[in-house]
């Protein structure tokens, strides 16, 4: 397991973030083309953490894609199994940020190249040399990238990974979100490390009491590491049955909230890589999250995310700060 080639592989989408950037000098709104998508997020801060990483997935062989492959190999992801489309584009988000740093998201994808992935593209290889395989449901919204992904899934089973799952629900790409829910429970029944958000929970279970949540995943799925992000209100950790929290460390200079989950996830991820996932304290689990809680804290303060992940000493330097 110690001696793979990577430490951690994830599949899924690679995208151009349109962030707002002011007024032009005619009035009109201005947008910035941050590279974006979940799964290189979390590479690209597992790698600024001295992890090497792999990303499998579609852009479009177009000046959108090719920015893209620039900005993850720059950030030291491996994109031998980054594949281009020479005839569908390159999948477009335009994000309105509110005033609290919450957002909306508008897509252009209809199709985009990520929806574009196949079963033959995918480099069993990469997995079967990968410590952990990472994954969330945008590369389950359609047809032949669910089919893909669930190759992938069965190839990190056979070879021993530790599969995490960030469900990273986003409606607007759902027909039906009864096809949601489903493949989120598809992740949930195959997954070690599961990292879910507060309205991801409410999703799925129509509650706000978190911990019936939790003890539901549990109940069902048997997960041995469940993390849920509050947004405000700090996370929380559920193993084998103990619950631990901690606070978050909230901003005065808040931007926007882009990536603040994906660097939580790819937090987990690390220490995951660093510990493993049997015998866990309640203190490594409070040492989890407080360093994943100060990293999320810290990505909300810049404009994007994939670019701009924290390092290790900042983000001890940044909890020192506030203790």
């Amino acid at each position: 397991m110690e001696n793979k080639l990577y430490d951690v592989t994830a599949l899924g989408e690679l995208l151009i973030d349109f962030t707002e950037n002011g007024n032009s000098s005619q009035g009109n709104p201005t947008f910035e083309a941050n590279p974006g998508g979940a799964p290189c997020n979390v590479l690209a801060m597992l790698n600024r953490l001295g992890k090497k990483t792999a990303f499998i997935g579609k852009v479009g062989n177009d000046m959108f894609g090719k920015q893209l492959k620039t900005a993850v190999e720059e950030c030291g992801i491996d994109t031998r199994n980054l594949v281009m489309d020479d005839e569908i584009h390159t999948t477009l988000a335009f994000v309105h940020t509110y005033p609290d740093g919450d957002r909306d998201f508008s897509f252009y994808r209809n199709p985009g190249a990520d929806m574009m992935l196949t079963k033959d593209e995918v480099d069993a290889e990469l997995i079967r040399n990968s410590r952990i395989f990472h994954f969330g449901t945008l590369s389950s919204t359609h047809e032949g990238v669910r089919e893909a992904t669930r190759y992938a899934l069965d190839v990190a089973k056979e070879a021993n990974c530790i599969i995490t799952f960030d469900p990273n629900l986003r409606p607007p790409l759902w027909k039906d979100l009864n096809d949601a829910r489903k493949e989120i429970e598809y992740g949930m029944e195959r997954c070690d490390v599961l990292k879910i958000s507060d309205n991801e929970v409410e999703f799925l279970f129509d509650t706000t009491d978190y911990d019936k949540g939790a003890a539901l995943i549990e109940e069902k799925y048997h997960i041995p590491l469940v993390l849920i992000t509050l947004g405000k209100d700090g996370s929380r950790a559920y193993y084998h049955g103990r619950k631990v929290e901690a606070a978050p460390f909230l901003q005065e200079h808040t931007i926007e909230t882009t990536g603040a989950g994906d660097t939580f996830c790819a937090s987990t991820l690390n220490y995951v890589l660093d510990h493993g996932l049997e015998s866990l304290t309640d203190e490594n689990l409070k040492e989890l999250l407080t360093f994943a809680n100060a990293a999320a804290s810290l990505i909300t303060t810049k404009k994007g995310a994939l670019r701009v992940m924290p390092t290790k000493e900042e983000v001890e330097t940044f909890i020192k700060s506030r203790n």
